[in-house]
């Protein structure tokens, strides 16, 4: 009988420490699974693998997941990207805007597609602050898909996470063009997002998406008293409604609804007015801007194709 007890004993504590147990596997098992998005299925055999250690099977899930979006992105390569999101991050003086393609417009409302976004935009600021200096005019730039690709985030080439997106989502991605923008304390940049979507998750809330973007540089005079922000979205969204081929003059002549040219163009909030002026008792002169609209065709695209 006293055998019996203890065995019973024995084989009841045996039973609560290996309920501890999977108790504790589970809680590294949901850790590793909201750290890095991939299936519990994985997760599990990423930990089974490496006896628990998270670190390492962090680290092997995502050489996994990379060599996986490389094989996905190779046989979906040529897939027409039609759709995707312009991304818009303003940071201080400087300000970015980003063109990320995808195949449907399903998988740009989702939130990891948004991430990718927001990585090129994030790494695009920083080459815009690594080419800064002691400027007294704005500088502006831009890049193609292939200097994008080689660019570096926190922990990998912008390529890889492209790879590693294209894995998770099944879909044939691109990142097309990136422009730049920073201004010396003279200056300021408008900005306007049309058709932008809501932040889905906080770490998206610098962040601005949409169809169509636009940057306005802008310098304010001596006696500017004006809202300069609200100004600035104004100006922005003339870019974007009334797309400008250039910048033009206070002195050109408008030609009517077929002008092309901003300042002389009837500003869209003011028809009676040309944007130049509009601007003359704002003390405000334009200096130059940038628009983009996803899935148009540029010269990059146009080269692509033939």
């Amino acid at each position: 009988m006293l055998r019996c007890r203890i065995f019973s004993w024995h084989k009841a504590a045996l039973l609560h420490t290996c309920g501890r147990l999977l108790a504790s596997d589970k809680d590294l098992l949901l850790k590793l699974r909201k750290k890095t998005g991939y299936s519990f299925t994985n997760c599990k055999k990423a930990l089974d693998k490496f006896s628990n250690d998270i670190k390492q099977a962090e680290a092997w899930l995502h050489e996994q997941a990379q060599k996986e979006g490389w094989s996905k992105a190779s046989k979906l390569q040529g897939r027409k990207t039609a759709e995707g999101l312009i991304g818009l991050l303003n940071k201080g003086n400087s300000a970015v805007l980003v063109e990320v393609n995808c195949e449907t417009d399903f998988v740009a409302r989702n939130v990891k597609f948004q991430q990718l976004v927001q990585q090129v935009a994030v790494s695009t600021l920083k080459h815009c602050h690594s080419t800064e200096s002691n400027q007294t005019s704005y500088l502006k730039g831009s890049l193609a898909e292939e200097e994008l690709l080689q660019m570096k985030t926190e922990e990998s080439l912008l390529k890889d996470l492209l790879a590693m997106t294209i894995g998770k989502l099944g879909e044939n991605m691109t990142m097309k063009r990136a422009a730049w923008v920073t201004v010396p304390s003279s200056m300021f940049i408008g900005s306007y997002m049309h058709g932008s979507l809501p932040a889905d998750t906080p770490s998206l809330a610098n962040m601005a998406f949409g169809k169509y973007g636009a940057l306005v540089v802008c310098k304010q005079n001596d006696n500017c008293k004006s809202n300069i922000t609200e100004l600035g979205r104004r100006l922005g969204q003339h870019v974007v409604g009334m797309s400008p081929s250039t910048l033009g003059s206070l002195e050109d002549e408008s030609t009517g609804e077929m002008e092309t040219r901003m300042l002389a163009q009837p500003f869209l909030l003011e028809p009676s007015l040309t944007v130049g002026q509009y601007l003359q008792p704002h003390d405000v002169e334009v200096l130059d801007f940038v628009r983009f609209e996803c899935g148009e065709e540029t010269q990059t695209t146009q080269s692509n194709q033939s």
